[in-house]
């Protein structure tokens, strides 16, 4: 049975969007579902042993992972000192572009809730943008006052509705004319059009965060807007990260024109904050 916990992986299968690379004589690789149960611990059926997934004496590891299993991996150098994990492939190629030379103009773009939740992002790869586009709630607080150190677009004008409701009564109008009390649930037409003017002359985009309420259709335009205006630029390096814009990215079929989707969740947005991962720092690469 042990024999069936591994299988040469032909030079060029895809893992995800990478190729895997070929092995060597006397190397042997984990199936794809075998490595989240290694990489995190917790095993699908009875206790994860290490011996029962190779049928040979085990000295040394080369792990290919997402970032996703990146935070779990420290732990598990710490509990199997028996195997020499003696390297680390993160599959976030897209995202570790992102922190290299870029081509330019570099865009980019920043939407959601709140700006705490993008202010690590915000401040350590906007400031390395040439433009930086905000929308959503998150574009409120920063009118109000912004804690970045450098320039960043606005919505001028918004969609407006009168409460929190996917029927609600609504109204385009600058964003200085919202009435009382009305809520700003989207970009507003002019927006949209500054935007993807930007995002058309770009050679490098990072996206992150709808533009407003996209899951209701009637405040869902701006979102579609960005998502068409990033699928369009085939001249540039697009990345499209978190799980609200994938969603967006997906739902307009759009996911197959753009250059990467990040699935890393929070630790590919830790690693764009400068942040380490601990996970694959434990391990040499």
């Amino acid at each position: 049975m042990a024999s069936s916990a591994i299988e040469p992986v032909p030079p060029g299968r895809l893992y995800g969007r990478r190729r895997a690379r070929p092995l060597r004589p006397g190397q042997r690789r984990l199936r794809e579902e075998l490595l989240p149960r290694l990489a995190i611990g917790l095993p699908a059926a009875g206790p994860l042993d290490h011996r029962s997934l190779f049928p040979m004496p085990v000295r040394d590891v080369w792990l290919e992972i997402g970032f996703g299993a990146g935070e779990h991996l420290a732990e598990q150098a710490e509990h199997h000192p028996e195997i020499g994990f003696i390297g680390c492939e993160v599959f976030e190629d897209g995202i570790v572009r992102l922190l290299g030379e870029v081509a330019r103009p570099f865009v980019l773009v920043s939407g959601g809730a709140k700006v705490e939740d993008k202010l690590g992002v915000l401040r350590n790869l906007g400031g390395r943008a040439d433009t930086v586009l905000i929308g959503g709630k998150m574009a409120e607080e920063l009118r109000d006052g912004s804690p970045l150190d450098f320039a960043v677009e606005l919505p001028v004008d918004v969609v407006g509705a009168a409460e929190f409701a996917a029927d609600a009564e609504s109204c385009v109008c600058g964003y200085d004319e919202l009435p009382d009390g009305w809520l700003g649930l989207d970009i507003g037409p002019e927006t949209r059009t500054r935007f993807a003017e930007s995002l058309a002359g770009a050679r490098t985009i990072f996206w992150n965060g709808p533009m407003g309420v996209f899951e209701w259709p009637r405040f869902a335009e701006g979102t579609k807007a960005i998502a068409e205006a990033v699928a369009a630029n085939d001249a540039a390096f697009s990345v499209v990260g978190g799980a609200d814009s994938v969603r967006a990215l997906n739902e307009l079929g759009l996911a197959d024109r753009v250059s990467w989707v990040s699935t890393g969740g929070g630790a590919s947005l830790e690693l764009l904050e400068g942040k380490e991962l601990p996970g694959v720092a434990v391990i040499p690469s």
